[in-house]
């Protein structure tokens, strides 16, 4: 089980995400971590690692800079950045929690698997630090930044109140668009769902060479008590997210079947 810090106002916050250190989602989340507690440190890419899932850095070396104190910057991804906070920075002390994001955009169903912000999570929690991961869905290339700085701080209490979190467990939390809906409460719910098609753009290059632009891919609709319902029905999502990826029924018919 993780061990919890008792007591937020003397708790020691790291903050980080994927869409780099000068994003207007990791301003808001070093708000919000600042009215928990005073000891507040941010470690993040130095440029946007959208969609770099778990990646980890390892044909060049990394950089560490300190832009200020207790604000660093790395040239790296979001696992690079939480592999060194933990083991190089704060190796003498380590965080008490880490808070990841806010995204730019949802991570609900499919998106947790290729997104950066869960991804600096999932590593702190491999490396023993209990985690949040928050996003907030983006309505017209725009975001609601006033949904997370009204109700992230309840929850970040709310999630560190309980009896204890299982090991390899991080949370995610996604905030709905308050452009397209209005904000309804919260929901714990499971993560679920999956991708229908993606979109691939061809373009032909100056001397007829084809090459291709990723956009965004079509979802399939979210089953009821999921992440990405109850975004859509205006519910702030709040869900366990399990490291283990095991699929135990399956796993026991192999066994007897193998």
């Amino acid at each position: 089980m993780f061990q919890l810090p008792a007591d937020l106002t003397q708790a020691k916050i790291l903050v980080t995400n994927d869409d780099g250190i000068r994003a207007d989602g990791i301003a808001v989340l070093e708000k919000i971590a600042r009215g928990i507690s005073e000891n507040i440190w941010v470690v993040a890419p130095e440029t946007e690692q959208s969609c770099q899932s778990h990646s980890l850095t390892l044909e060049r070396p990394l950089r560490i800079k300190k832009l200020e104190e207790k604000r660093y910057c790395i040239d790296g991804t979001p696992s690079d950045c939480m592999l060194l906070a933990i083991n190089h920075i704060f190796k003498d002390s380590r965080p008490d929690l880490v808070l990841s994001g806010v995204n730019f955009g949802r991570n609900a169903g499919v998106d947790v698997t290729y997104s950066g912000t869960i991804a600096a999570a999932m590593e702190a929690t491999l490396l023993g630090v209990p985690a949040i991961a928050f996003s907030q869905e983006i309505v017209d290339g725009k975001a609601s930044w006033d949904v997370p700085e009204t109700h992230a701080e309840n929850i970040v209490r709310k999630l560190v109140a309980l009896p204890a979190w299982p090991e390899r467990v991080l949370m995610n939390v996604n905030f709905p668009n308050s452009r397209r809906t209005k904000i309804n409460g919260m929901k714990v719910v499971s993560h679920l769902g999956g991708k229908s098609s993606d979109s691939i753009m061809e373009r032909e290059g100056r001397w007829g060479d084809p090459y291709f632009w990723v956009g965004h891919s079509v979802y399939e609709k979210f089953a009821g008590d999921t992440d990405g319902a109850a975004l859509e029905a205006g519910y702030i999502s709040v869900t366990p997210l399990h490291m283990d990826m095991t699929h135990y029924e399956l796993l026991a018919q192999m066994r007897e079947q193998l």
